[in-house]
């Protein structure tokens, strides 16, 4: 056999090797792709599924605060349905805050309309959780309301001055969601059920108990010192409020004059007090303060009240004649504090001033003992 034959024999025997080898390297391109296209390990996959398991939990849960906004914005929208203007609302209860009243005010029956069935059960329900809350606390024994159609107004209305007290001496803002309208239902509820007893004629020492209770703590809630953690803004707030709560209080007659005479005392104590306190002691900012206070809140039950308080049959006469002698009183111990601060004097020069001038308007208030009426108009 020649060269040129064996060499091509040779080459012919190489290419089954050529086409292997071409097919072993195909072969391993092919897994090295399908490897890099393979998924991520198990446990990246639970890995990605928590993920998605969260962000779902997330959105739920942002679903859920909105449903809750819309649900309080509905509940928002039927208060405005339950408190109109002329029932249980904050939108104008404390109106004229601090202010005097551009025209006399009306009284506030909550005994008729504008005091619903559905007000006195949403207020029950709040008074009967605080009364339960103190019962179980151990600081006061006292039954419950047993039932929303009780026939029991004495309880009714200790209950509710207590519940009252409470709310303006743990509330730590005024502006606190709730706060006006528990307070403005508190309010009428007190004068309805006042009006209710007082039309009964029983339990006269009782109800005058209550109500000196009454007027006792919130004028004090009224004067109280700053505490620590309050601002004085805040708290001078919360004062004002009280202050109102009072005047509003004191539409009815009952209330009104034994505040008035309750305040001209302290006042006559206050002047006292502060004849003999150094200007500089720490107790001296919030008498001074708690002094005009005072004598604001009578302007304003005067200004507000006193011609129709006269014209209510069961005016007590002798309980006027009381408070005039003892608001004249506090002008004179005022009179001593002249050369410390010549505006306590201005101001209750103010408040007898309106007071005589209510006293020339009607006759009926003109049933004063002489010596009164003079040193009134002198």
């Amino acid at each position: 056999m020649s060269g040129r034959e064996e060499a091509q024999a040779s080459k012919t025997s190489t290419d089954p090797k050529d086409e292997s080898l071409k097919f072993a390297l195909a072969l391993s391109l092919l897994r090295s792709k399908l490897h890099q296209n393979q998924p991520p390990p198990p446990s990246n996959l639970s890995d990605s599924d928590a993920l998605r398991w969260k962000r779902k939990a997330k959105e739920r849960k942002q679903e859920l605060l909105r449903l809750k906004e819309d649900l309080k914005e509905a509940e928002d929208a039927s208060q405005c349905d339950l408190f109109p203007q002329s029932a249980s609302c904050k939108c104008y209860f404390f109106d004229n805050l601090g202010k005097l009243s551009p025209k006399r005010l009306e009284v506030e029956d909550g005994s008729d309309r504008r005091f619903n069935d559905v007000l006195r059960r949403r207020f029950f329900r709040q008074v009967r959780f605080k009364e339960r809350r103190r019962r179980t606390n151990g600081s006061i024994q006292r039954r419950l309301f047993s039932d929303l159609n009780a026939e029991d107004e004495l309880e009714q209305l200790r209950a509710s001055v207590d519940f009252l007290v409470e709310l303006c001496d743990t509330v730590s803002n005024v502006e606190e969601s709730g706060f006006t309208n528990w307070a403005h239902q508190a309010v009428d509820f007190i004068l309805a059920s006042l009006k209710n007893l007082l039309s009964t004629g029983k339990n006269v020492e009782i109800i005058e108990g209550i109500v000196s209770s009454l007027i006792m703590r919130l004028v004090r809630r009224m004067c109280s010192p700053l505490k620590l953690d309050e601002s004085l803004q805040t708290d001078s707030d919360a004062q004002f409020y009280v202050q109102h709560l009072i005047r509003k209080l004191g539409s009815e007659a009952y209330i009104g004059q034994r505040t008035i005479l309750s305040v001209s005392q302290r006042i006559s104590v206050l002047a006292e007090s502060l004849l003999f306190l150094d200007p500089f002691d720490e107790a001296f900012p919030n008498m001074h303060e708690c002094m005009f206070t005072l004598i604001q809140l009578i302007e304003f039950l005067i200004s507000d009240y006193l011609l129709m308080w006269s014209r209510d049959e069961g005016f007590d006469q002798m309980l006027f004649e009381e408070w005039v002698a003892s608001v004249l009183h506090a002008r004179k111990a005022l009179e001593l504090l002249e050369n410390r601060n010549g505006l306590y004097v201005l101001y209750i020069d103010r408040v007898t001033g309106e007071l005589s001038k209510q006293v020339s308007q009607s006759s009926s208030l003109q049933k004063l003992k002489p010596e009164i009426l003079d040193k009134l108009f002198q």
